[in-house]
């Protein structure tokens, strides 16, 4: 998956508790060598290299989540888009590279999910032109945490913390108390802005400190603003609360690319979904169920 998995649990069983464990383990083993745009032989690279082509049959998982996908586009007025790395495969984060402004204009037309064509007849994905590359990593990590969330309930496991980075989704309490998540500095990696009490939810936090490089004076980071082809330049940090990860990691990469006003009004919009945002200059914004909330005493700082 391209970062660190975590996972807590409980069972009375120890030996079921370790099994459940390892169910885990190898059901994100199993997604990464699916969705991984790093590995020549997963079924996400087969797409990048043949869709523009011709039609290509894929899984049915794969095909809902692309479907999945293309829908958060249309939501958020192409705000998320998976086909960002049409011009992010330009980008060297390791190596601090960034492509001219002439690559760059180049790739831009390929950036935009209505290329990506979905026949629910035949499950086969085509791309409308050259050029288009998708990548699934706004979206796959809550996916694969939704999927072991169901396995852990599969298992008979009530109380569960699974994480993949920046994604996490918690089955039930911890042990009679909600389970504490925090939100990080975007700035300061060892210091937490906010702690979350959090019982059977999701939150997912999407970051300009994940993978990045600076070159004179500019943060490049993954989170790529569709329009310009660059990174987005709103916020720091996005983090979304909700009922499952898939959503709320889709949410959290929408609105990190809206930025703080437009974004909170796109969460407002939901039911059941918040919102705690960084904006670039440091400020904190909440949605207005966190703001109840914190009126209440319900959600701490730190």
């Amino acid at each position: 998956m391209g970062t660190a998995i975590r996972v807590e649990l409980w069972h009375e069983d120890p030996a079921k508790g370790s099994a459940a464990v390892d169910t885990v383990m190898a059901e994100m083993n199993r997604i990464d060598r699916a969705m991984s745009p790093f590995k020549p032989e997963s079924e996400l690279s087969r797409i990048n290299r043949e869709a523009a082509k011709a039609p290509v049959p894929i899984s049915e998982e794969m095909f809902e989540l692309l479907a999945r996908s293309v829908e958060f586009s249309k939501l958020s007025d192409g705000a998320f888009d998976i086909t960002f790395a049409s011009v992010g495969c330009l980008f060297d984060y390791r190596n601090g590279v960034k492509p001219t402004e002439d690559e760059i204009a180049a790739a831009l037309p390929s950036f935009d999910y209505r290329h990506i064509r979905l026949e629910r007849e035949g499950r086969t994905v085509q791309f409308a032109r050259a050029g288009v590359r998708i990548d699934l990593g706004g979206i796959a990590k809550g996916h694969a945490v939704d999927n072991c969330v169901a396995l852990l309930k599969e298992c008979g496991v009530k109380e569960a913390l699974v994480v993949a980075g920046g994604d996490s989704r918690v089955l039930g309490d911890r042990r009679g108390r909600p389970w504490m998540i925090g939100i990080r500095d975007p700035r300061r990696k060892d210091t937490m802005v906010a702690t979350m009490p959090l019982v059977d939810a999701a939150i997912s936090t999407s970051g300009d400190y994940e993978r990045y490089f600076e070159a004179d004076g500019v943060r490049h980071h993954h989170i790529l603003n569709p329009r310009t082809g660059m990174s987005a330049t709103g916020a720091r940090s996005v983090t979304i609360i909700g009922p499952d990860a898939t959503t709320t990691e889709g949410i959290s990469k929408s609105v990190f690319i809206m930025g703080p006003e437009r974004g909170l009004r796109f969460v407002e919009s939901f039911a059941g979904i918040d919102a705690v945002i960084i904006d670039a200059d440091g400020g904190m914004h909440y949605s207005a169920g966190l703001r109840r909330e914190n009126r209440q005493g319900a959600a701490g700082t730190a």
